[in-house]
């Protein structure tokens, strides 16, 4: 209702000669006053500001003047402003400091939704998302003195849509404007190449340009980037650099995706296959690509986007000499990383195998690892991946990937990180399971490692937490030697049927109940001896009444036949539920 009686004023002041905004009433002078009520005021004063969120293409100032006249909606004042800038909340600077940092944290954490914001003095807060088609503008956090009637929640929601929208004519605004001078800026420098183009191809031909241009390239050692710079500036056209699996490496000239589509690997061989099978560049969609296989081996792909089909013979060549310059550069970079490779893997067979201390040191900071601080030994095996050099390089790529800087071998059957800090405890881990495109795999890491001489032990113990995980319920994911509790002590591998056996021999019955009538007497046994036999935070972590939890032991009393005030039944049945949670994969 509040909707159509602004629109009824806007069409009934809109006409009227003069500004609301500069004090007219345009009123006839023979015109009889007509008695305006305050929400009739307001009203005429929202439809007035309107027209003056529209009247700027300036989004800052759209902000402003919705923040100066908010009280034209109702008893309001607006605390804060944000507007989004590059995918972050940037605050106005006409945002008070008393609130300041609560009101933006809680802004932030809204996440683009609407909610309450509490402010000091105010009993009715809310910050109100600016909501174009595009997605979120920005806020206005408004606070009130009095809780709001209906009618003036209406007019500030009317009020909130109106500058949402101001916003996106706005933004659509500048948006129009930095293409245009973007695409102005593009062509501008597009035409000043192609007549430095023109006359070196006047002067000593292109053939002899681009071997040249292409031949600095290789010589000065500027990499995969200089490459397709230098491919950029000869053709005009965006030119990108993929490894073999389809990752970006390097990207010049507009158009770049972002985020880069993540590859599909089947699709990525299918396009290999295709293209290796032709003697020079192929077209596939907008792309014309070229493989870069110094004697055959594939060691990534060199493309230019051509959307227009602009693409001639000299383009062809350019990109011929391109890949020549960047397969060059990719021997050289492969070359290196074998030789680091083979450096890390001898100095970290060494260390775990045992080896002297000043030595140790002496190549750890040759190859720039700093062997000094405390290490993890991390041990990785994944089922449908053999330990060979290939996947030793995915594990070493997916470690780089999460921040992890180590020493990395292999193993028969698993490969051996020594890293610096702890790991965390999933990020490897989800890193491997995108890499391999599977989730089947298993991680042991050892507890911390002050010295060279522990390595080896420690080693053992992160293939203890390896094991210890294969052989649990939960066989694929991450086990810190340190966390295994028990199970540090008892061992893994043969003795897992033993285990549970003993735990169907002291927790069979129990187990059984559990299952036929959903109960929880194993778990509420177990949070028992966790909470040291204490009833009262017993009772407390299973969210029961103290009386529950008595009558629940006394069933398990009955239930399995055993009692929990004899010292030998209390141990056994303690250790069978800790066998029970971390071996055999009982609730947490």
């Amino acid at each position: 209702m509040a909707g159509s009686r602004a629109y009824s004023l806007y069409h009934r002041y809109s006409g009227r000669k003069g500004s609301l905004l500069r004090g007219s009433t345009g009123r006839h002078p023979t015109a009889r006053p007509s008695a305006r009520t305050p929400a009739d005021h307001a009203l005429f004063e929202l439809v007035a500001l309107s027209r003056a969120l529209f009247d700027t293409w300036d989004e800052g100032e759209t902000l402003r003047v919705a923040m100066d006249h908010i009280a034209a909606a109702g008893p309001y004042s607006v605390e804060a402003g944000y507007l989004k800038v590059g995918g972050d909340l940037v605050p106005s600077p006409r945002n008070g400091q008393m609130h300041a940092l609560a009101v933006g944290r809680k802004v932030r954490e809204l996440a683009g939704q609407d909610g309450d914001v509490t402010v000091p003095g105010r009993p009715w807060g809310r910050a109100l998302g600016l909501r174009g088609p595009e997605g979120l503008h920005g806020y206005l956090v408004v606070t009130s003195r009095s809780r709001p009637t209906e009618a003036e929640r209406s007019l500030l929601a009317t009020l909130v849509r109106h500058t949402a929208a101001a916003l996106s004519v706005a933004f659509a605004h500048r948006r129009r404007r930095e293409d245009a001078q973007e695409l102005h800026q593009l062509r501008e420098e597009r035409t000043a190449l192609q007549r430095q183009l023109i006359s070196v191809v006047a002067e000593l031909g292109y053939e002899r340009a681009v071997h040249a241009l292409m031949a600095d390239v290789a010589a000065s050692g500027g990499g995969e980037e200089a490459v397709t710079r230098a491919l950029h500036r000869l053709t005009g056209l965006p030119a990108l650099v993929e490894d073999r699996f389809g990752r970006l490496r390097s990207w010049t000239g507009p158009g770049r995706p972002d985020p880069y589509p993540e590859p599909d690997p089947v699709r990525q061989d299918e396009m290999l296959h295709a293209v290796a099978k032709e003697a020079g560049p192929v077209r596939v969609k907008d792309r014309l690509i070229t493989l870069v296989r110094p004697h055959g081996e594939i060691l990534g792909v060199l493309a230019l986007v051509d959307t227009r089909d602009e693409a001639d013979e000299h383009t062809v060549l350019a990109l011929g000499h391109a890949a020549t310059s960047l397969a060059m550069e990719l021997v050289h970079l492969r070359d290196l990383a074998e030789v680091e490779l083979r450096l890390h893997r001898e100095l970290a067979d060494d260390l775990l195998a045992g080896t002297d201390e000043a030595s140790a040191y002496a190549r750890s900071e040759a190859v720039g690892h700093d062997l000094r601080r405390s290490h993890h030994i991390v041990v990785v095996q994944w089922s449908n991946r053999t330990a060979d050099d290939s996947f030793a390089q995915t594990v070493g790529r997916a470690a780089s990937a999460v921040g992890m800087r180590s020493l990395l071998t292999r193993r028969s059957d698993h490969v051996v990180l020594i890293v610096g800090d702890r790991p965390h405890a999933r990020a490897l881990y989800e890193a491997l399971a995108q890499e391999t495109g599977t989730a089947s795999g298993t991680i042991g890491v050892s507890a911390p490692c002050d010295s060279v001489d522990d390595i080896p032990h420690r080693y053992q113990e992160a293939q203890r937490a390896l094991e210890v995980r294969r052989h649990s319920r939960e066989r694929y994911g991450t086990s810190f030697f340190d966390e295994l509790g028990l199970y540090r002590i008892l061992g893994p591998g043969s003795g897992h049927r033993e285990l549970e056996t003993f735990v169907r021999e002291w927790l069979g019955q129990l187990i059984d109940y559990d299952s036929r009538h959903h109960a929880t007497m194993v778990e509420t046994l177990s949070r028992y001896f966790d909470c040291g036999g204490n009833y009262d935070e017993t009772a407390e972590s299973l969210a029961i009444h103290r009386s529950t939890l008595r009558y629940r032991l006394q069933r398990i009393r009955d239930i399995s036949g055993h009692d929990l005030a004899d010292v030998e039944d209390r141990l056994n049945l303690q250790v069978a539920t800790r066998v029970w949670k971390i071996v055999l994969g009982g609730p947490c």
